[in-house]
């Protein structure tokens, strides 16, 4: 998803694409460059809140910071619960604050979060714990290691990356707030199933949530690029504090379904 978005941007914006090992961006990098598009690769880790600082820095240091799209993140399949909150949540915080920082007027953050944030009961959200996020990073954390332990094991996973992905929903609320008094938008939004390699590390289960929603099949990548693209660009000037929720109507057919057993019993 970044990639594509990446290569739609990068028609008029240098693109900076950022991993923690830099070697694994090289031929994402030779891609875009071959297309014409200004591109390198800058390490960073969004877990790492310095890491995070320096690689705002070095965006700023290349001109005006126009556009952030922050789309690393970790499923239930790929890590242990705590590693989950720390990419997710502790990530996001991490990008909107440093990037709130050197941004200006007109430009942009698009957090991803994911269908499944929709999935987390409003009355069982964590809220409090997510006030924490707006004010201390590590508090936030350290909260939710005692948050998940009272989780089954063999659900803390699922959860964390439930929560997580809810939390970014939230916060994405919350910033837009906070970063809009100096007209800086920021945005979310909320992928459901696509053919990616996230998409095919969660296997069967994810592509079963697409194939019973309204359109009943998984997203392309290129897809949710362009809209991607779309709610960060100008044209979508007057769109923020929001979540798009872009999951081939996934979400929509799990709640009719919840709802129908909810008559039956």
């Amino acid at each position: 998803m970044g990639f594509e978005t990446a290569r739609i941007l990068g028609k008029d914006q240098k693109v900076i694409l950022v991993g923690r090992t830099v070697s694994k961006l090289e031929d994402a990098i030779n891609e875009l460059k071959s297309e014409g598009i200004d591109a390198e690769a800058y390490p960073a880790d969004a877990s790492d809140r310095e890491s995070v600082r320096k690689l705002a820095v070095f965006a700023a240091s290349q001109g005006n910071v126009k556009t952030v799209v922050h789309a690393a993140g970790i499923s239930p399949h790929m890590a242990e619960g705590e590693k989950i909150m720390e990419v997710n949540a502790v990530g996001t915080i991490n990008i909107n604050e440093e990037f709130g920082e050197v941004m200006s007027e007109g430009g942009c953050i698009l957090n991803v979060a994911s269908m499944a944030g929709y999935m987390l009961p409003e009355s069982q959200a964590p809220i409090q714990l997510y006030q924490l996020g707006l004010k201390d990073g590590k508090a936030f954390m350290d909260g939710m290691k005692q948050v998940l332990p009272s989780v089954p094991e063999e659900q803390r996973r699922g959860s964390a990356y439930t929560i997580s992905k809810n939390f970014v929903i939230w916060y994405t609320v919350k910033m837009a707030l906070k970063l809009g008094k100096k007209g800086v938008r920021v945005v979310s939004i909320s992928p459901g199933t696509f053919s990616t390699p996230m998409g095919e590390v969660e296997g069967e289960q994810a592509a079963s949530i697409a194939e019973n929603g309204a359109l009943g099949r998984v997203g392309d990548p290129l897809e949710i690029a362009k809209m991607m693209a779309f709610m960060a660009s100008d044209e979508a000037s007057y769109l923020t504090g929001t979540d798009i929720l872009y999951d081939g109507g996934a979400i929509a057919a799990f709640k009719e379904g919840m709802e129908k057993r909810k008559q039956q019993q």
